[in-house]
């Protein structure tokens, strides 16, 4: 990636800096900006066009975490699982007659003594963590983007020290640079007074946050220039910014002046920058199935009828081979997995297929159902499972709710991201009574079946989420507490051996799906005639069909068709739907 002379990955603050000072010679006013962006999006967007130079960045997780040095360029990936609000923080100050921002940064970067024109802006507090459920293969290898990172800073070390000097030159700065944190301003003294809202301004003991004892790592993304309806809560993003986690320094807010105080983090929000660590946002976007695929070539190539038929074929044979050689059930396994919510219609979500495979037991799940959801974990990036027992809904917390003791929304079990695979295992169930809590969770998973919606409770009012989950429940009998879409008694033949899958393989998998789950789709004129006719006949013919059926029967036809690679919906796979339906009920008889 061409870009500037300084370093913007082991350096980023100083490029932030650099890029400040250039904006003030063409006019950039600190006093009447609010903190507005001078160029640094501009500056760091290319990353997210240029994979090579993207893949250089170290990704921030439970492992890299040792060995990443704060001030330096990280991505987390995540999802947002709480909305802190906003702080104001000290964005710029007057050196005499320079300007200094202190943008990007939770350590103060204005020199001693009593700032004056001091400003005060203000940034969004989003705290993110791991997605729930995401799978293995999603993430990239923590010791592979180490041995890159610490190539390329050792390469770029000299050059960096050298042109951090001429930019120390230049911005007039009486402060030195702080090594391979390369941050060319100098900390704040214990005890000194600062307008800052940093938590991390006075030194803090050697060791790692608690946080990292464990596979899941936090982070408090803070963020700047982007309109607050940008995101919303449980979204996956992909921020690229400045990390200030330091383990080298501990907290101690005795000696924090007052007016640091009043402008720093709450309390309430009790997450120390020694537990998580702090994220300064440049730029971030929107993760999709795509961005977690290593091999995209399916999205960025058009592709044949022919190649979609060929992938679909040795995964149907894949599918059948884990199912017993029940064909007909990896048919509607397939349409289930490339489902997803594609519009609403008042309380109906367009394009939700959920399925109920009937006639396991305990014995067969451990075979079959432990197979399938092994199998699923390589082939999408999100899945989870939730046994449903009489003593887990009992007492499992499903719903968030918001606790305005600490001002956080904890997280429910179904606090989860959107297109996350989701398996409920009712064979476990043995009777027994629900109590109050059971009732609650059961009532949020029906929901969440029906309506694709996930009811948060704030306390004093609760309002429902709409999400867009799959849900594939197992069970010995038609489950009363889950009515799914789809009802398909299991009739498996034999047990096979698991087939050894390729890396390749599993990844061209991987990219059929989730480009099939892209693909548009429409029903030209000419067939729509015959669809509403053969519609109106299976209606005459069991009248216990409802509207719910008949939409079902037009999105299984959706997913026929992109599960061909097709666009737009063809004679023969409709009648491929129309024969799948007859063979389901034949079984259900």
């Amino acid at each position: 990636m061409g870009g500037p002379a300084y370093d913007c990955l082991t350096n980023p603050l100083g490029a932030v800096r650099f890029s400040f000072a250039n904006a003030l010679s063409s006019g950039y006013d600190p006093a009447s900006s609010v903190g507005k962006d001078w160029g640094v999006v501009d500056l760091f967007l290319p990353y997210f066009s240029d994979e090579s130079a993207l893949s250089q960045v170290p990704i921030l997780d439970s492992s890299s975490i040792k060995w990443l040095q704060p001030n330096t360029l990280v991505r987390f990936r995540g999802m947002i699982q709480d909305m802190l609000g906003n702080e104001f923080y000290a964005g710029a100050c007057k050196d005499g007659s320079t300007w200094r921002t202190n943008k990007f940064s939770d350590v103060s970067q204005f020199p001693e003594g009593s700032p004056t024109d001091m400003q005060v802006w203000e940034r969004r507090l989003l705290y993110c963590v791991p997605v729930p459920g995401q799978n293995q293969w999603t993430e990239c290898s923590s010791q592979e983007l180490r041995n890159r990172f610490l190539d390329l800073t050792g390469q770029n070390r000299e050059k960096r020290v050298r042109v951090d000097e001429e930019m120390t030159d230049s911005m007039e700065s009486n402060t030195s640079e702080a090594g391979i944190n390369g941050s060319p301003f100098k900390k704040m003294k214990v005890g000194e007074a600062t307008p800052s809202t940093s938590e991390s301004q006075v030194p803090q003991s050697s060791g790692l946050p608690p946080a990292t004892n464990t596979d899941s790592l936090p982070c408090l993304v803070k963020m700047y220039d982007s309109p607050e309806s940008e995101l919303k809560l449980n979204d996956v993003v992909e921020f690229l910014g400045v990390l200030t986690f330091d383990p080298n320094v501990m907290m101690d807010t005795d000696s924090l002046d007052e007016i640091s105080d009043d402008l720093s983090e709450a309390e309430s929000v009790q997450m120390p920058s020694r537990k998580v660590p702090r994220l300064h946002c440049l730029i971030h976007r929107k993760l999709e199935t795509q961005h977690f695929l290593h091999g995209s070539s399916l999205f960025t190539e058009p592709k044949s009828p022919q190649i979609f038929k060929e992938i679909r074929k040795s995964l149907m044979k894949y599918l059948t081979g884990l199912l017993g050689n029940d064909h007909i059930a990896a048919q509607f396994l397939l349409l289930h997995l490339l489902s997803k919510v594609h519009g609403r219609v008042d309380n109906v979500a367009v394009g939700k297929l959920s399925l109920n495979l009937i006639h396991l037991n305990k014995e067969s799940m451990s075979i079959f159902g432990t197979q399938l959801s092994n199998a699923l974990k390589n082939l999408l990036p999100f899945t989870q499972s939730i046994p449903l027992t009489i003593e887990y809904l009992n007492t499992a917390s499903f719903g968030p709710k918001k606790d305005y003791g600490i001002n956080r929304l904890m997280p429910g079990v179904l606090q989860i991201a959107d297109g996350t695979h989701l398996i409920l295992d009712e064979t476990e169930l043995q009777p027994g009574t629900l109590n109050s809590v059971g009732v609650e969770n059961a009532n949020l998973l029906k929901n969440l079946l029906e309506c694709q919606k996930v009811e948060y409770d704030f306390q004093y009012y609760k309002m429902e989420m709409a999400t867009d989950v799959q849900m594939l429940i197992f069970s010995e009998g038609k489950s009363n507490i889950m009515p799914a879409d789809l009802v398909l008694p299991f009739q498996p033949s034999q047990v096979n051996s698991l087939e050894v899958i390729t890396p390749e393989t599993a990844e061209a998998w991987r990219c059929y799906l989730a480009t099939c789950k892209s693909l548009s789709h429409s029903i030209g004129q000419e067939l729509q005639q015959v669809v509403e006719n053969d519609l109106v006949a299976a209606r005459q013919t069991d009248r216990s069909l409802g509207s719910q059926d008949l939409s079902r029967l037009l999105t299984m036809a959706r997913m026929m068709s992109v599960s061909y690679g097709e666009t737009t919906l063809s004679l023969e796979h409709w009648q491929m739907v129309l024969e799948l339906e007859r063979l389901r009920k034949e079984r259900l008889k």
